[in-house]
């Protein structure tokens, strides 16, 4: 459940204005498991970091305890406005790894796709010229029998 201040108005009105003009994130990081390239942790602050900032608007994430019921980690994102109105909301992943480098690593993931989120920040195409031109689909052209009068 998310949970927000009585009103949302000026927050709602300053981020319509930063997703107006917000970019995407630039695909720059690679992931060699699934040979796939993704937008960093890094590359989504900076498609929104300026423009939040200019329009009002925070982000505050805060790692959880880590449970060793479910191994899983937590964290709440909280999106505010200088207006004082703010959202938030927790998720949670599960730890592959218990250890400082799996908490790390979930914390970041977390970070990333809860930022993306909340603010609208898409990722560029792998390709911009595939998607751009996509391939022909061959035209399956109707069959005209022709009927003699």
């Amino acid at each position: 459940m998310i949970n927000q201040s009585e009103s949302i108005a000026n927050l709602t009105v300053a981020l319509s204005y930063v997703q107006g003009k917000m970019s995407h994130a630039i695909k720059d990081s690679a992931n060699p498991f699934f040979k796939s390239k993704y937008a960093d942790l890094e590359s989504v602050w900076g498609a929104c970091r300026d423009l939040l900032s200019a329009h009002g608007i925070a982000i505050m994430q805060f790692p959880g305890l880590y449970s060793e019921l479910d191994k899983s980690m937590s964290l709440t994102t909280i999106i505010s406005h200088k207006s004082g109105e703010w959202m938030s909301q927790e998720m949670s992943v599960p730890v592959t790894k218990a250890d400082a480098q799996g908490a790390g690593s979930a914390i970041t993931y977390m970070r990333r796709y809860a930022l993306a989120a909340v603010v609208g920040v898409v990722q560029a195409d792998d390709d911009g010229n595939a998607a751009s031109n996509p391939a022909s689909k061959p035209v399956n052209k109707p069959v005209v029998k022709s009927i003699e009068i």
